[in-house]
């Protein structure tokens, strides 16, 4: 059974641009929209209690129109809601995007800058999610998906390891009819960068930028052969791998990073390279879970 896209909304411009965008990608990949909203009563007096049905009320209603404001664009569109009383709004979304294909949220744009502030549940949510969450800023337009604009990843390490990043990038491209651009960035070697044995297989290959490209070429290849008409451009340069992918992110729909699925010391994090790219993509951007 296909999994629902799971739209998070709380009633702000930016949640609202991900409704819209969490049902155009419902509609294009013939999967169900869960609208989920979590809620905590407000206190409204001096002694600290609220009326709770009225606010209820509020809430459901408000969810409520902004559903009915998709399906009026999307008649064909299958939507369920859930609103949710919940005073850890990280919690009940990660619980609504447990089950869903893909996990949409509103991000803050930073005033006249183009990029996204993140708040701190968006922040968490990414960090701790176990399926794909896409983040939308309330500039996001339905225009922005035409044709020919590309969905852009980033691919790094062994093909295993970003096996699902990649996976994630050729599925929406071949939902949408876009092309692919895979970015794989390099560095000068350091004892960082690059261990004796990525060396000597570099000399073997001809060279660092011919060692990246097949690295690159390997990790393509089984996406290339499952989905054989979505076109691919492999993009392999030196620079920071942020750097490298926002340069090219200006004809891009959708930008895919990968994020490291297991947990260190200090607890779940997002990364620096999708950190970046969060920050500053003018596109809406998804962050894949993965090994």
């Amino acid at each position: 059974m296909t999994r629902p896209i799971t739209a998070g909304v709380d009633g702000s411009e930016e949640s609202l641009a991900a409704l819209d965008w969490a049902a155009r990608e419902a509609v294009r990949r013939e999967a169900s929209l869960h609208v989920v909203h979590a809620w905590r009563v407000q206190a409204l007096d001096g002694d600290g209690a609220g009326d709770r049905d009225a606010q209820e009320r509020w809430v459901r209603d408000a969810v409520a129109e902004s559903v009915g404001t998709v399906t009026e664009r999307h008649p064909e569109l299958t939507v369920s809601t859930e609103v949710r009383e919940a005073d850890d709004a990280v919690a009940a979304l990660l619980a609504a995007g447990a089950g869903a294909e893909t996990l949409v949220l509103g991000s803050r744009g930073h005033g006249a800058v183009v990029g996204f502030l993140l708040g701190s549940v968006g922040q968490q949510v990414i960090a701790e999610a176990t399926r794909p969450v896409v983040l939308v800023r309330s500039g996001d337009d339905a225009a922005a998906e035409a044709a020919g604009r590309e969905v852009v990843v980033g691919q790094q390490g062994e093909p295993e390891d970003s096996a699902d990043v990649i996976g994630f990038a050729f599925e929406a491209a071949a939902a949408r009819g876009a092309t692919v651009r895979a970015v794989r960035a390099w560095a000068l070697p350091t004892v960082f960068t690059y261990s004796p044995g990525s060396m000597a297989l570099a000399d073997e290959a001809g060279g660092l930028e011919q060692y990246e490209r097949k690295a690159l070429g390997e990790a393509l290849a089984p996406w290339r052969e499952r989905f054989p008409d979505v076109p691919v451009i492999e993009h392999v340069e030196m620079g920071s791998a942020g750097q490298v992918l926002l340069s090219v992110a200006g004809g891009a729909q959708l930008m895919v990073v990968g994020r490291r699925a297991r947990r260190t010391a200090v607890g779940a994090r997002i990364g620096s390279v999708a950190h970046g790219v969060l920050h500053h993509a003018e596109c809406p951007v998804a962050v894949v879970p993965h090994a």
